[in-house]
């Protein structure tokens, strides 16, 4: 078993393509492993404001239709952010893509 000090959150996103200035994201999930070894899953789909390329559908499968009614980023960003205080972040394709491209929406949202 890990020997956490503090909570080790897995982050998963999945966007409208990798370019962190103008693609956004469409889906965040985020499975939070606490110190004494119980877990929280937190997963929000997210309206992009932006078309979502088919191509990006094909991978992920989240469509415009699906989308359309969610909540925006800056709507659940704060929401997010607390889930994430005190932990420690784990993805994979992290420097590349997700963490930055998480970043880049938190600093539109002004969080």
């Amino acid at each position: 078993m890990l020997q956490l000090k503090k909570p080790l959150a897995f982050i998963d996103i999945e966007a409208t393509g990798t370019n962190v200035s103008t693609d956004r994201i469409v889906e965040i999930a985020i499975v939070k492993l606490m110190v004494d070894g119980n877990r929280s899953v937190k997963r929000k789909i997210i309206n992009p404001q932006i078309p979502i390329p088919q191509v990006c559908i094909d991978m992920h499968g989240i469509t415009n239709e699906i989308a359309k009614d969610a909540p925006v980023f800056k709507q659940v960003a704060q929401e997010i952010k607390q889930f994430l205080d005190g932990c420690d972040l784990a993805c994979y394709n992290a420097y590349r893509g997700d963490i930055p491209l998480l970043m880049e929406e938190v600093i539109r949202a002004e969080v």
